[in-house]
C-alpha cells in the first residue's frame, strides 16, 4: 500500500529549479508575444509584420481564423485555443464573419474577412508533413520542430528530408548555426536563392547540384564541371563562381545588381530536393537593386528584405519593449512612494526589507536539493506576521 501512494505522488522540484522555471517561462512568452501585454486587440494596426497569433477552435472549428493574444486571453478565455506563435502579415480576426455571431469585445466594428490572411493546417492544430498536434499526445518523447521562414509551418527534425537529423547545421554543443530554415518544399520554389554566395549557407552546407538554364547568356554558371580558372570554384559548394560572359545579346543589368545577373530570366533546378539553413545575418547578402526587389515581390517573398520580419529582430524589439515596460513599472513604483506619508513610507519599506531578510535566511539555512514543502511557505509567511507585530507593538 506505501509503495502505491508514493507511486501517486505528485512530482517535487527544489527551489532552484522553480525559479529558474518561472524566468524561462516569463523570458520566452516575452519573446513569442512580441511585448505584447495583450491589453488591446491588434486590428487597428491592419496587417502587422509580425505577431503572436492563435487560432480558437472553440469558435471555429475548421481552423481558417486566427486572433491576437488580447482577444485570446479576454474573448476566448476557457475555450480551445490553438498556440501558433507568431505569423507575419496577419490581421485579427476575432468576431469577424467567420466567428457567427460571435462578437469581438475589444474590438466590435470589424470587416466581414480579412483576405490578405493567410492559414495552414497549423490553425487546426495540425504541424509538419505528418499533420500531428504539437505536443504530440500520442509521443511520450517529443521531436524538437523547426518552423520555416517562407510558409511558416512547423516541422520535425526527423521529417525535414534528411538522409540524418546529424545534417542539421549544429555546434559541438549541440547548438544551431542557421538562422533561418526553408522546408523541402519550399526550397524548390524559391531556389534563386542559389544564385547568392556560398556564405549565405550555414555549415554543413548544403551540396545540392544546381543545373541553371536561361535565354540570356549573361549568367553566373553553378555545377559546372569546368572552369577557365580553378580558383573559381567552391569544391564544398560544387558551385563555379564565374564573370558573366558577354555577348551580341546582352539583356541591359542593373549596374547596382549584386548578382550581375538577369534573375528574371535564370532558372534553376535541383537535382535533388532537400531543405535549405540559411547562416546568421543572411538577409544582409540579398540583393536590393530594383531588378531583384521586383523579382522578390513577384515571388511573394519580399518580406525577405525587411529587416523587421526576421525572428531576431522580433524577439530584439520585444526585449527593447520589456525593458521600457520594466522602467515605466520603475517609476510608477517611485511615484506610488512619493504620494505617502512619512509613516506609510517607513511601514512599506520596513516590510520589504522583512521579507528579504526572512527569504535570505531561509535560503542560507535550507537544502537546496530539497523539495519546498507548504509547511515551509507557511512558517516563513508566519515568521513575517510576527515581525509585524513587534515593529507596531
Amino acid at each position: 500500500m506505501d509503495d502505491a501512494f508514493e507511486d501517486e505522488a505528485e512530482p517535487t522540484i527544489t527551489i532552484g529549479e522553480y525559479i529558474d522555471e518561472i524566468e524561462a517561462a516569463e523570458r520566452e512568452a516575452d519573446l513569442v508575444l512580441g511585448g505584447d501585454e495583450g491589453n488591446e486587440c491588434t486590428y487597428a494596426s491592419g496587417y502587422m509584420k509580425r505577431q503572436a497569433i492563435f487560432s480558437c477552435l472553440t469558435c471555429v472549428p475548421g481552423g481558417n481564423a486566427g486572433v491576437c493574444t488580447a482577444c485570446s486571453l479576454t474573448c476566448h478565455d476557457g475555450h480551445e485555443i490553438v498556440e501558433l506563435w507568431t505569423k507575419r502579415k496577419f490581421r485579427c480576426d476575432c468576431g469577424n464573419s467567420k466567428f457567427g455571431d460571435f462578437v469581438c469585445k475589444l474590438y466590435a466594428n470589424k470587416d466581414p474577412e480579412n483576405p490578405e490572411n493567410s492559414y495552414n493546417h497549423n490553425f487546426k492544430g495540425a504541424y509538419c508533413t505528418c499533420g500531428r498536434p504539437y505536443p504530440d499526445p500520442d509521443t511520450e518523447e517529443q521531436v524538437e520542430m523547426i518552423q520555416c521562414c517562407i510558409c511558416e509551418d512547423w516541422f520535425h527534425e526527423n521529417h525535414l528530408g534528411l538522409n540524418s537529423i546529424d545534417e542539421i547545421p549544429r555546434d559541438d554543443e549541440g547548438e544551431t548555426l542557421y538562422e533561418d530554415f526553408i522546408c523541402q518544399k519550399c526550397a524548390v520554389t524559391f531556389s534563386f536563392l542559389k544564385l547568392y554566395p556560398p556564405s549565405i549557407w550555414a555549415s554543413p552546407k548544403q551540396k545540392n547540384a544546381l543545373h541553371i538554364s536561361s535565354d540570356d547568356p549573361n549568367v553566373l554558371e553553378h555545377g559546372s564541371s569546368s572552369s577557365s580558372n580553378p580558383e573559381d570554384i567552391d569544391n564544398d559548394n560544387n558551385t563555379t563562381l564565374m564573370e558573366p560572359k558577354t555577348s551580341d545579346h546582352n539583356v541591359e543589368l542593373d549596374l547596382k545588381c549584386s548578382l550581375e545577373v538577369d534573375i528574371n530570366a535564370t532558372t534553376l533546378e535541383l537535382d535533388r530536393e532537400g531543405p535549405l539553413f540559411l547562416s546568421r545575418k543572411w538577409r544582409d547578402v540579398l540583393c536590393k537593386c530594383q531588378a531583384c526587389t521586383n523579382f522578390y515581390s513577384q515571388k511573394g517573398v519580399a518580406y525577405l528584405i525587411d529587416q523587421e520580419d526576421s525572428i531576431e529582430e522580433y524577439e530584439k524589439m520585444a526585449k527593447q519593449k520589456r525593458a521600457k515596460t520594466l522602467e515605466q513599472q520603475k517609476g510608477a513604483e517611485l511615484n506610488f512612494l512619493n504620494n505617502l506619508n512619512h509613516i506609510q513610507k517607513i511601514e512599506i519599506l520596513g516590510a520589504l526589507t522583512d521579507m528579504e531578510d526572512e527569504f535570505r535566511s531561509f535560503l542560507q539555512s535550507y537544502d537546496s536539493s530539497k523539495p519546498v514543502t507548504s509547511e515551509d511557505i507557511r512558517g516563513i509567511f508566519e515568521n513575517l506576521a510576527k515581525k509585524k507585530k513587534q515593529r507596531f507593538s
